[in-house]
């Protein structure tokens, strides 16, 4: 019996739509690899300048970035973490101000004002805060205060996920950047592992590309050291 020519040319097509399947999974696998390249690039461009807080080189500023609040508009378990680094900096005496930068866009959302509150109470006087609230990315946070606070050399301060891509931005935006990661000792769970790996790539374009920060007027000058 002859074979049926709709039986032939399905195969046939269902040949083409395999190869076209290969194709598309070849395309995705490259992508991911340079997307995993490039994000990896960024990782270790700045790595040599994360040190422990003890051996934190003397900076006019610590930039401390926000991390959210926990119920009763106090900084979140990251956040106070990251402050209490920033603390220990200003009572050594490796900075003069410590500058809090958060997103204070979004109503009963006051993330500086509780940074500020934190500091005070523990120690930090008001003179020696600043705060900018609107620092709605590490990407805004770190070109405002070279451009709007006027910051040529800084203390970094974060957890170490997240503080490669901090680093990587504000050295790019003309900040000489030191990093101290507020969670030195601690494993970094996973899924911030992932998301960092995605972060850091669209941070390398943010640079490439000069893009403008959200809110780029305003200017407070940081006193030289």
């Amino acid at each position: 019996m002859a074979s049926l020519p709709v039986f032939s040319g399905s195969m046939k097509l269902g040949g083409a739509r395999w190869v076209w399947l290969r194709r598309g999974l070849a395309v995705l696998a490259a992508g991911g690899l340079g997307l995993l390249a490039l994000s990896h690039l960024v990782r270790l461009s700045y790595q040599d300048r994360i040190v422990p807080l003890e051996q934190a080189p003397q900076a006019p500023v610590a930039l401390v970035f926000g991390a959210g609040l926990a119920r009763g508009a106090v900084p979140s378990p990251v956040l106070a973490q990251r402050l209490d680094a920033a603390i220990a900096l200003w009572q050594q005496g490796k900075v003069q101000t410590v500058l809090v930068s958060g997103d204070q866009t979004k109503p009963f959302h006051h993330e500086t004002r509780a940074m500020r509150r934190y500091l005070v109470e523990h120690g930090v006087p008001e003179s020696a805060i600043l705060g900018d609230e609107a620092g709605l990315s590490t990407y805004d946070s770190c070109l405002r205060a070279a451009t709007v606070f006027g910051a040529k050399r800084a203390v970094l301060v974060t957890q170490r996920f997240h503080l490669t891509r901090a680093l990587f931005i504000a050295n790019s935006v003309g900040i000489d950047a030191w990093g101290v990661a507020a969670d030195e000792g601690r494993s970094t769970p996973w899924r911030y592992q992932v998301r960092e790996t995605l972060s850091r790539v669209l941070a390398l374009a943010m640079v490439m590309l000069e893009v403008e920060p959200a809110y780029p007027s305003g200017r407070t000058v940081l006193p030289e050291r």
